[in-house]
């Protein structure tokens, strides 16, 4: 049921109550027969025909029309969302006694009828506004039954409806040239402005097209129209509604209408709501200008890319979580980039982009702080060998480098130790839905893409960042609730964000971007496994912008990775939005920026200084400092010192052979993995002395060290010749324990025992080479191949 007629429901005894004090005068055979009339033949309401629905903008404005069961445009209005001025062009061109008649005017009509006798046809019909409605509710011939029959049915309109009713009906139905109905969707779409806005000239233009709207169409007879348009300009004058001043002023205005287009502006989302949700008009969280411009931009951007490529953007304030703008495809309605396929809201391997998430709640947790000791070293988890994006292994690194790289093997030893499990379930608490490969549980690939999710849903909880930990679904509708869901505290979120904002990667496009918006951004990039899905996401204190791109199909796109294909669409799209609210998050008063020592991670204060090896500033939430995580299997609180007593020649001693010169002493171990890596001053073998020759081997005693052999650090390799084959090497290890996996730049290549070897066929350029035992030593050397290493 329309507005108008849940209106004509509400006020119909109230307006029956006047007319029947009128029909009964009349003769009762003919009220009775009115009546029944009426029983039997009700007015055809257009709820009989379905109606034209519009999704619209937060500012009312249509980003999409979809068509009645007719295929008819429409745009539903009422009169005080119609501008005066066309009222008032309307009822003096039309029906100057709309408001004084009963649906026919009787002395129209005998003019019309005196007419008709004279020329024996049809020449004017007399019709009010009352009886137009009618016509349009019941189409009829112009031959006399059918102007009888109308007559009937507007004085039935007038007996149901009121005078507002009905002239809300004529402002919804009246024809404008082909299938569009109504003012409004006239107005939207030959002159680009909702009806409420007309000026005079457009007023009188509107008014006089519904006459004839085929032949006075705008946008093909501007000068036929013009014409028609003065006709009505010179009735409001001679009628003195206007003044000669308004009137002149409005000719001056040049009839022109743009090319007939029926907008198409969010049409992935447009299509959701109008499947979900009911109503005429569907207003939306979207700024259509955002809207507008996004769409052009990123159809420009993509045409640059090859065929079958597209790309989706969702743009989200984050105070309240309305989603501004909403681009599902690059292209839309192109079915050689898949445009019909809505890829903001399709399920997708999310690549690194859960990271952030995983290094705040290990915050919340107490397991790191932002300067926590990480170790990019090979690792081996069963049959599961992470390995880093860009090849090779960076050795110690703090929580925010490892974060910033995007580092795969710290963050997946941090989630051994966080647990899969818990990650999942905090991330689906706070709005994002994961879905595993058939038969599969959250593990530690998750971490690194090893899952689907969705853009759309990905932007909501990127945007608790910025919101205090507080995650919500995004906002589409301006009546939907805010639903907030804990993803983590305050502290962990602001210090996340600092994590990501600190970053001083990227082009220097992006840095000039940060500069110049002179707000904080944390920004994080993504790329899926074999290049089939590139995201980046950009946080500001105001808004929270989400962008992917790759083939909807999933076939892969070598080279398209996060940094290279999603992030400059980033830069654009932040760089466009209207200005920020809010330049800086406020630090929450619990977070103090302190001094801490590697490699036990605790602060310099609490640290001896023997043990204090290097320092890093650190974000930490009541000062409290995490210790540096434990080698895989260990528990949290493994010991990472050593202690041992010492005699005067500063040789081990254990209690039984020590004399009265034994002292105590501590040395701070770092990660064994770590240990090629490290100055030699801080390895264990430098830091551990030697075992007294009167006493036997300690327990604690460190093992032989592991070594590579075969090929030296900083080794240079030069092909005898142009046509000479690439250099082969052979390879063991001695010193460590059990099994041996050898890596080439990142990459697991073989795995040897005791002294076995390993043949290594290393192309042109540089590379790293390491091994890792069992227990979880590592050794690693660094190699050129070629007379420059390029």
């Amino acid at each position: 049921m329309t507005r108008f007629t849940l209106a004509a429901v509400s006020g119909f005894w109230r307006r029956r109550s006047r007319t029947v004090r009128g029909l009964l005068l009349a003769p009762p055979a003919l009220l009775g027969t009115l009546l029944l009339l009426d029983f039997i033949f009700p007015p055809p309401l257009p709820t009989d025909q379905g109606f034209a629905r519009v999704v619209a903008d937060r500012h009312g404005k249509p980003l999409r029309f979809f068509a009645d069961s007719r295929g008819v445009w429409r745009y539903p209005v009422t009169q005080g969302e119609v501008s005066p001025q066309f009222i008032e062009a309307l009822l003096t061109y039309e029906d100057r006694h709309f408001y004084h008649h009963p649906g026919i005017n009787p002395l129209s009509l005998l003019r019309a009828t005196a007419q008709y006798l004279r020329s024996g046809q049809v020449v004017s019909g007399g019709s009010t506004l009352t009886m137009q409605v009618a016509r349009l509710l019941d189409p009829h011939g112009k031959t006399l039954p059918g102007k009888a029959k109308q007559m009937l049915r507007a004085l039935q309109l007038e007996w149901h409806f009121s005078k507002r009713e009905i002239l809300e009906l004529y402002l919804n139905l009246a024809p404008y040239g082909g299938n569009i109905e109504g003012v409004e969707a006239a107005s939207r779409l030959y002159l680009r402005k909702s009806a409420a806005d007309l000026t005079r000239a457009e007023a009188a233009l509107l008014a006089v097209l519904p006459q004839a709207p085929s032949r006075l169409r705008p946008d093909r007879h501007p000068g036929r129209a013009q014409k028609a348009r003065d006709k009505v300009l010179a009735r409001l004058r001679d009628f003195g509604v206007w003044s000669e001043a308004e009137i002149d002023r409005a000719k001056l205005e040049k009839v022109y209408a743009e090319r007939l287009e029926f907008p198409q502006h969010a049409p992935h989302l447009a299509r959701r709501l109008v499947e979900s949700r009911s109503g005429e008009v569907i207003r939306t969280t979207i700024d259509g200008n955002i809207q507008r411009g996004l769409e052009d931009f990123l159809r420009d951007h993509m045409s640059g890319h090859p065929q079958k490529t597209s790309a989706a953007v969702v743009v989200v304030e984050n105070a309240d979580m309305a989603v501004r703008a909403y681009v599902g495809a690059s292209h839309f309605g192109d079915g050689r980039r898949f445009g019909y396929v809505d890829m903001a809201s399709a399920v997708r391997s999310p690549g690194s982009t859960l990271k952030p998430f995983l290094y705040g709640l290990a915050v919340d947790a107490g397991l790191i702080h932002s300067a926590s000791l990480l170790s990019d070293a090979p690792r081996i988890y069963g049959d599961y060998r992470p390995e880093n994006f860009r090849r090779g292994f960076s050795g110690p690194v703090s929580a925010t480098a490892a974060l910033q790289r995007s580092l795969n093997v710290p963050a997946v030893q941090l989630l051994e130790h966080y647990g899969p499990g818990r990650l999942a379930a905090a991330l689906e608490n706070a709005g994002l839905s994961l879905q595993f490969p058939a038969g599969g549980n959250p593990n530690l690939a998750m971490i690194l893409g090893g899952v689907g999710t969705r853009l759309d849903q990905l932007t909501g909880i990127y945007a608790a960042l910025a919101r205090g930990g507080l995650a919500a679904a995004p906002r589409y509708l301006p009546e939907d609730p805010l639903r907030e869901r804990f993803l983590m505290s305050p502290q962990a979120a602001w210090i996340t964000f600092e994590m990501l904002a600190a970053n001083t990667g990227g082009s220097r496009r992006w840095r000039n971007l940060v500069r110049q918006n002179k707000a904080d951004i944390a920004w994080k990039t993504g790329t899926s496994y074999g290049f089939r899905d590139a995201w980046a996401i950009g946080v500001t204190p105001t808004y929270t912008v989400g962008v992917w791109v790759g083939r909807p199909d999933g076939t892969p796109l070598p080279g398209y990775y996060g940094a290279i294909s999603a992030t400059p669409l980033l830069n654009a799209v932040i760089a466009a939005l209207p200005g920020n609210k809010k330049r800086h998050l406020a630090k929450p008063a619990s977070v103090t920026e302190e001094t801490i020592c590697w490699p036990l991670g605790s602060r310099t204060e609490q640290t001896a200084a023997e043990h204090c090896h290097q320092q890093r500033n650190a974000w930490l939430i009541d000062g409290r400092a995490p210790r540096t995580l434990p080698p895989s299997g260990e528990p949290l609180r493994a010991a990472q010192t050593f202690t041992f007593f010492e005699n005067r020649e500063g040789k081990r001693v254990k209690p039984g052979c020590m004399d009265a010169t034994a002292h105590q002493r501590s040395v701070a171990l770092w990660p064994k993995e770590l240990e090629s890596w490290l100055p030699s001053i801080q390895t264990r073998a430098q830091q551990i002395p030697p075992t007294a020759a009167e006493c036997n081997d300690p327990a604690a005693a460190s093992a032989t060290p592991l070594k590579i052999v075969g090929a030296s650090d900083g080794n240079q390799y030069r092909p005898a010749g142009t046509e000479a084959p690439p250099p082969r090497l052979s390879l063991s290890a001695i010193g460590g324990q059990g099994k041996r996996y050898w890596f080439l730049d990142g990459e697991p290549r073989g795995e040897t025992h005791g002294g076995g070897g390993l043949q290594l066929i290393p192309g042109s350029g540089r590379h790293q080479i390491a091994v890792l035992d069992a227990s979880g030593n590592v050794d690693r050397i660094e190699i050129v191949v070629g007379d420059d290493g390029s």
